[in-house]
């Protein structure tokens, strides 16, 4: 038993005997705590559920998120393993909650030359502004071009697998306070074995011929479950993407199972092909979704590109069911 451990039991002991003494007579009061002392007992007896719980929503957030670090790793010349280890210590995994309010996984704040929408969070001072993306997409790309700023110029002239040197430099250079910050990022890149992304290929979406040049130069295409897609910029509309892709608007419609009267937003992914039926094969070992704030079921068929119909079939369930925080559903 570890030593936090042997305090918190020493202290509930405490606790009991003070409470034993003042509510001899009152059964109620004794019942309710021994039910607290249980409840304790057996959290002090199985620490490893919390370690377990951590693992598990560690490796999901690694499924999920490498080959958009892979991306832009290549795109950007940032190690995977930086990416990746940034996006599960400044996000917990996905879980915080700047993460599933406002899909900051790297907890950029807003900056001289942010224009779009933002967060209120305590951090370093009260009330400090975060920024807000639409998707997880959006902030992984927002954190590659956030990297490009001057004063992180300098880790750039490292090599792509010298993750211990980047994480040193993001420290110097000022991307976080935490006096530990850099070794955080290295503990995690070797405890998940992240390093082995770094001198992996992403497999980079090919243009078509259809493909207008001047729309590319400000969108990046994605691959997903054997798809691409796009995230929707500011000023964009169904039309220019049909235009600038080749796919035809009722095409873009159908594969992204929208309205004829649906109005993109900044931050929303667009497929450029049909989705397939279910989630990736990686997800074959953890085929499972843990609902996010305000998450529509389809935001989630989005996400893992599959079929808003096959995300319902999969769960059994009515097409007038309204997705909560912490449901679980099926991907694969």
């Amino acid at each position: 038993m570890s030593i936090i451990h042997r305090i918190i039991l020493a202290t509930w002991i405490i606790i009991r005997k003070k409470v034993v003494t003042l509510y001899a007579n009152s059964n109620s009061v004794m019942q309710k705590l021994q039910k607290i002392i249980f409840l304790l007992f057996l959290l002090i007896s199985c620490p490893s559920l919390w370690a377990q719980t951590t693992n598990q929503a560690y490796w999901s957030y690694i499924d999920q998120y490498k080959g958009m670090a892979i991306d832009q790793m290549q795109r950007y010349r940032i190690p995977a393993s930086i990416t990746l280890a940034q996006g599960l210590l400044e996000s917990n995994a996905g879980r915080s909650t700047l993460a599933t309010q406002a899909n900051n996984h790297f907890g950029i704040k807003v900056g001289g030359s942010w224009t779009g929408p933002y967060v209120l969070r305590n951090d370093d001072a009260p009330n400090e502004k975060f920024r807000k993306y639409r998707s997880a997409a959006e902030s992984y790309e927002d954190h590659s071009k956030f990297l490009q700023g001057k004063r992180y110029q300098g880790l750039f002239q490292l090599s792509i697998t010298d993750y211990k040197g980047w994480a040193h430099g993001l420290k110097a250079a000022g991307y976080a306070t935490a006096p530990q910050y850099a070794y955080s990022l290295i503990s995690l890149i070797e405890r998940f074995n992240l390093m082995q992304f770094d001198t992996q290929e992403a497999k980079p979406a090919k243009r078509t011929k259809n493909w207008k040049s001047e729309f590319f130069d400000r969108h990046n295409v994605y691959r997903n479950n054997k798809n691409y897609f796009i995230v929707v910029e500011l000023g964009d509309d169904m039309a220019t993407i049909s235009k600038a892709t080749g796919v035809s608007l009722r095409k873009l419609y159908s594969y992204n199972e929208l309205s004829p009267d649906y109005a993109p937003t900044q931050g929303d992914i667009i497929y450029l092909m049909k989705k397939k039926k279910s989630a990736s094969k990686q997800f074959k070992d953890n085929p499972i979704h843990i609902v996010d704030y305000n998450q529509s079921m389809h935001d989630i068929a989005q996400l893992y590109g599959m079929r808003l119909e096959n995300l319902y079939e999969l769960n059994h369930l009515d097409a007038d069911y309204t997705p909560q925080i912490g449901d679980i559903l099926r991907i694969r």
